[in-house]
C-alpha cells in the first residue's frame, strides 16, 4: 500500500531542510525563495523496532520496513493559486499526495528572509490555506457548471451532489476553508474524485530553533502554531529542521551519542512519520520467516483476508486463516511460534477479525 505525503509551506522556511533530514539525502537548501522548482522525491523506511527485534531474534536473510513516500513540493506565495511564484505547479504536485506536513517557521534567524519580512507563524498557515481554497473553489465551480448540464439530462447523481457542491461553493467563496462545514465521513468519500486540496490531512510541523530543542519549552511561535492545530483538528509536531539533517547523516553510535546530548531519546522525525500514520489511520501487521521479517501497511479496521490482500491479491481470494500472534506475546514467547502455540498464545482467526497494530501473522490459504 503506497502512502505519500507532501512537504509543503510558504518559500524559505525549511521545507528542504526537513526533507532532507527525512530521506537522509543533501537535496538543494538555500537562504532565498524557490530553492525547489521541481519536486524532489523520495522513499523512506518507516522505523519500526518490532521488524529490528524479530530480526535479531528469529533466522531470517534480511528486513523489510514500511515505506513512505516523500515529496519536497516547492514554495508558495501568495497569488499561487492565479498562478504567482510556482503556485501552479504547487498546487498540482499537491494533488499527488494522501497526506501534507504543512512547515511553518518557529524561530527567528536574520540570516534566513522571511518573504514577508516577519516570523507569524498563523500569517504563514492562512496565506497557505487561502491559496488551497481559492484553487479548490475553482474546481468545485467547474464541476458545479458540469453538473448543471446533467441535471437538465436528469441524472440522478448529479442532483443528489448539486447541493453539497453549492454549500462549499458558499462557503469556500468567503474564502472559508470548508472544515468549518464539518462535513460527514459519507460526504468526504462523495467528494474523492474531486481531490480537493482542502480535504487532505495536515499536521503542522513546527520547524523550531536549537536553543528551543535544547530548552524543551515551546516558543509563542509554536504555541500559536498548536493553538491554530487544536482549533482546526489539525495535527502537531515540533522538530528542528537543522539538527535533525545533521542527526540523518550520522552513523548509528554517532547518532545515539548525539541524541544523548540533547536529552532526547529518538530523532523527531521519527514521531513525525509516526504520526503521520496515525493521521492516515494507518496499522501494521507483521510476517516473519527464513526469507524476510516485513512491516505492512494496512488501513485500521481491514479484516484478515483484506491484510491478507496486501501481500497479494490472490491471498484475499483464497484465504481460510490466519494464524495471529500479538507482538507483546510473540516477546514473551521469546519469538518463537512454536512456544506461543504451546502457551496458547497463538490464535487461528477467521475472515471476520480485524487486525491489530502489531499482530504477527502466518496466513492459511486453499489452491
Amino acid at each position: 500500500m503506497g502512502i505519500r505525503a507532501g512537504i509543503v509551506g510558504i518559500t524559505n522556511i525549511g521545507k528542504t531542510t526537513i526533507f532532507n533530514a527525512l530521506t537522509s539525502s543533501e537535496a538543494e537548501s538555500t537562504s532565498y525563495s524557490f530553492s525547489t522548482i521541481k519536486p524532489n522525491n523520495a522513499v523512506v523506511d518507516v522505523p519500526d523496532n518490532r521488524v529490528d527485534e524479530i530480526f535479531a531474534n528469529v533466522v531470517s536473510n534480511k528486513k523489510v520496513y514500511n515505506h513512505l513516500e516523500i515529496m519536497d513540493i516547492a514554495g508558495l506565495v501568495s497569488g499561487a493559486s492565479k498562478g504567482e511564484g510556482l503556485g501552479n505547479k504547487f498546487l498540482s504536485d499537491i494533488k499527488l499526495v494522501d497526506a501534507i506536513l504543512h512547515v511553518v517557521r518557529c524561530f527567528d534567524d536574520e540570516n534566513v528572509v522571511h518573504v514577508d519580512k516577519t516570523v507569524n507563524p498563523e500569517r504563514d498557515i492562512e496565506n497557505v490555506e487561502t491559496e488551497l481554497i481559492v484553487k479548490d473553489l475553482e474546481t468545485i465551480e467547474n464541476r458545479i457548471n458540469k453538473n448543471e448540464k446533467l441535471i437538465r439530462a436528469r441524472d440522478r447523481h448529479a442532483l443528489d451532489m448539486q447541493p453539497l457542491y453549492e454549500k462549499l461553493q458558499a462557503k469556500m467563496s468567503e474564502l472559508e476553508h470548508p472544515r468549518s462545514l464539518e462535513l460527514t465521513e459519507q460526504e468526504i468519500n462523495s467528494l474523492s474524485d474531486l481531490n480537493l486540496l482542502t480535504l487532505k490531512p495536515v499536521i503542522f510541523v513546527c520547524n523550531i530553533s536549537e536553543e528551543e530543542l535544547m530548552t524543551g519549552e515551546d516558543s509563542e511561535y509554536t504555541k500559536a502554531v498548536k493553538e491554530y492545530a487544536g482549533k482546526t483538528e489539525c495535527g502537531a509536531v515540533k522538530i528542528c529542521g537543522r539538527i535533525e539533517a545533521e542527526l540523518s547523516l550520522l552513523e548509528p553510535e554517532e547518532k545515539a551519542e548525539f541524541l544523548k546530548d540533547y536529552g532526547l531519546t529518538e530523532p523527531g522525525l521519527n514521531l513525525l512519520i509516526r504520526e503521520t500514520y496515525e493521521l492516515l489511520g494507518l496499522s501494521t501487521f507483521l510476517t516473519e520467516g527464513e526469507i524476510e521479517v516485513k512491516a505492512w501497511n494496512i488501513r485500521k479496521g481491514m479484516t484478515a483476508p483484506q491484510a491478507a490482500g496486501v501481500i497479494h491479491t490472490d491471498f484475499e481470494k483464497k484465504f481460510i486463516k490466519a494464524e495471529v500472534i500479538s507482538y507483546k506475546d510473540f516477546v514473551e514467547c521469546n519469538f518463537d511460534r512454536s512456544v506461543a502455540k504451546s502457551k496458547g498464545k497463538a490464535r487461528l482467526e477467521g475472515k471476520e477479525y480485524i487486525v491489530q497494530d502489531g499482530d504477527v501473522i502466518v496466513f492459511r490459504f486453499g489452491k
